[in-house]
């Protein structure tokens, strides 16, 4: 227990420490007007008090990823300890904090125009088809989940067929309205069940004294499946350390920033407390059960078809947090995918919006851009399975974060501010994901040490391709 303790103070202290540093790397101007109110339409451009913003993000990026994926990373060992607190402070954060503040001073500029900006022509059109894939992805696999816990639920009456359709139907809502309207009113009840999930199974660790992993106890890797840790659990713990799909989300609620002062409490701090959401998790999850091999052991067990997260969660809510916590923490559970798949949609419509120059003022405008978008979801829901959905999201995912980090860096760098603080990460997130494509079982399936080779060889020419373009960076004109 420890070993979590120290994590959890790290991750907290992080914010107030290096978080502070990175804000002063981009300089706020606390004075400078922002998009939601030089811009203000009254449907995405709308101004929110901070706090609002920031529940608002933290739900929006606390899905299926840092519960799921802390419970899936978790399985390679205390590892998954270590990249959650220094993936979240060094990457996660930093990642959605550039991304945001970014988008601020760009009119709430979507992550396909804002990477475009920084990467070229040929970058902007790539983003634009791979973030809209990928939002379109996140919608799928964020209905499918909480779609079979509540069926889980509510088996007697409602399948998970009626509640796909039930979840898509608020989607759409969600997708269409003023951003005020719904997500802006509902995020808050979904925001307190998701913390009392959070902070029941935080004090149900002290009150069962749960034998949490020890750092101490060595990194070895532990996964039954001999999967490498490298690059296999930082793409596996994903959403809870850096993702991608997070700067999709900090230009919309760009789109709502009262002031540049507000920053690192709604885009780094988010992360931060998604960090937290994470860490908790993988503790829960590596306790219960006795060990990590008790872990594996139950996992092993589960019908071949099971979704290992779900149950996990299912069994650890009802039996620390009886039958009434063990309900609001599955409806947490279920709060966090939801909140993440209607905003994906809502974002997948406003990157499309933005490359077709369409005005989203009227409603007629809305549905035009959202009914292709809402059609693909549903295909792609009912004719993918659950889990080879959640392996292309999960790649996708990270290797949209190598795309931002990279673009971040090259904003720093024109901008001649400190760029390594973007550049240690993207560097690292490009050697895990060109590994991980190679070794994967659905990418190339080749060789781990080929991989390796190959994965760290991309990694070194990028980087040197940067260093070969930097004077010329150095040289362009600064926004």
């Amino acid at each position: 227990m420890i070993s979590f303790c120290v994590a959890f103070i790290v991750l907290i202290a992080g914010y107030f420490i290096y978080g502070k540093f990175v804000e002063r790397v981009f300089v706020v101007d606390k004075s400078r007007q922002t998009p939601a109110y030089s811009m203000n339409d009254n449907v995405d451009y709308v101004p929110m008090s901070w706090w609002r913003i920031f529940l608002i993000q933290f739900l929006n990026i606390a899905g299926l990823g840092p519960i799921f994926g802390a419970i899936m990373g978790i399985m390679f060992g205390s590892a998954a300890f270590l990249w959650i607190v220094f993936g979240t402070i060094f990457g996660g954060a930093v990642h959605d904090y550039f991304s945001g503040m970014m988008s601020v001073r760009n009119k709430g500029a979507s992550l396909p125009e804002l990477n475009g900006k920084e990467l070229g022509v040929a970058a902007k059109q790539f983003m634009r088809i791979f973030s809209l894939l990928l939002m379109i992805l996140v919608g799928a696999v964020f209905v499918s989940g909480p779609a079979g816990l509540l069926a889980g639920m509510t088996s007697d009456f409602l399948n998970v067929f009626w509640w796909t359709v039930i979840v898509f139907v608020y989607y759409i809502l969600a997708t269409l309205l003023p951003i005020d309207k719904l997500i802006g009113k509902i995020y808050p009840v979904f925001g307190a069940v998701l913390i009392f999930m959070a902070v029941g199974i935080l004090i149900a660790l002290f009150a069962n004294n749960a034998p949490v992993p020890e750092i101490t106890d060595g990194l070895a890797n532990r996964h039954p499946d001999g999967l490498p840790i490298f690059p296999m659990m930082f793409v596996s713990i994903a959403c809870g350390a850096i993702s991608g799909f997070h700067a999709t989300q900090s230009p919309m609620m760009a789109r709502c920033l009262q002031n540049e002062k507000h920053g690192r409490r709604c885009f780094y701090g988010a992360m931060v407390a998604e960090g937290i959401l994470a860490l908790i998790w993988a503790a829960a999850a590596s306790s219960f059960f006795g060990s990590v091999d008790g872990l594996q052991q139950f996992a092993a067990e589960l019908p071949k078809n099971s979704n290992t997260g779900a149950e996990v969660v299912n069994v650890i809510s009802k039996t620390w947090l009886g039958t009434f916590g063990g309900i609001l923490a599955l409806l947490g559970v279920v709060a966090a995918p939801i909140t993440s798949g209607d905003t994906a949609l809502r974002s997948a419509r406003l990157i499309v919006a933005d490359f077709l120059h369409i005005s989203q003022q009227k409603l007629t405008k809305r549905l035009f851009v959202a009914l292709p978008i809402f059609a693909m979801t549903f295909i792609i829901l009912f004719f993918i399975p659950f889990n080879i959905l959640w392996r292309y999201f999960a790649w996708c995912n990270q290797t949209l974060a190598v795309f931002t980090l990279w673009a971040i860096t090259v904003y720093l760098c024109r901008n001649k501010k400190n760029y390594f603080i973007t550049l240690v990460p993207a560097l690292f997130m490009t050697a895990v994901t060109s590994t991980y494509i190679f070794i994967a079982p659905e990418g190339f399936r080749l060789d781990a040490t080929l991989s390796n080779i190959l994965g760290f060889s991309i990694t070194i020419f990028i980087g040197i391709l940067f260093f070969y373009c930097r004077k010329k960076l150095l040289k362009m004109k600064c926004f």
